[in-house]
């Protein structure tokens, strides 16, 4: 069990590092539009458009991604505190 939690947290922590990198990539013009900028939109944009649509801009700025890390954040720890019950 404790490798499959090993595996689930591991997971979950490369893809914050992904959401990172799309977000990183709306500060260069162009980025997006990258092969690597088109990956990363395809596997991010489905997490992060529920959040989008209940968290609004800030005028130019928008938090969602924020949010959605920190919604990971938990995830994380919810995982290990299942993992270490067993």
């Amino acid at each position: 069990m404790d490798a499959i939690g090993n595996i689930i947290l591991t997971l979950i922590r490369f893809y914050s590092y992904a959401l990172i990198g799309y977000i990183l990539m709306s500060w260069f013009p162009q980025a997006r539009e990258t092969a690597i900028g088109q990956f990363l939109a395809r596997i991010c944009e489905p997490y992060l458009e529920p959040f989008r649509k209940v968290i609004p801009p800030l005028g130019m700025i928008d938090i969602s991604p924020i949010v959605a890390i920190l919604v990971l954040n938990f995830a994380m720890e919810g995982v290990a505190a299942v993992f270490r019950m067993f």
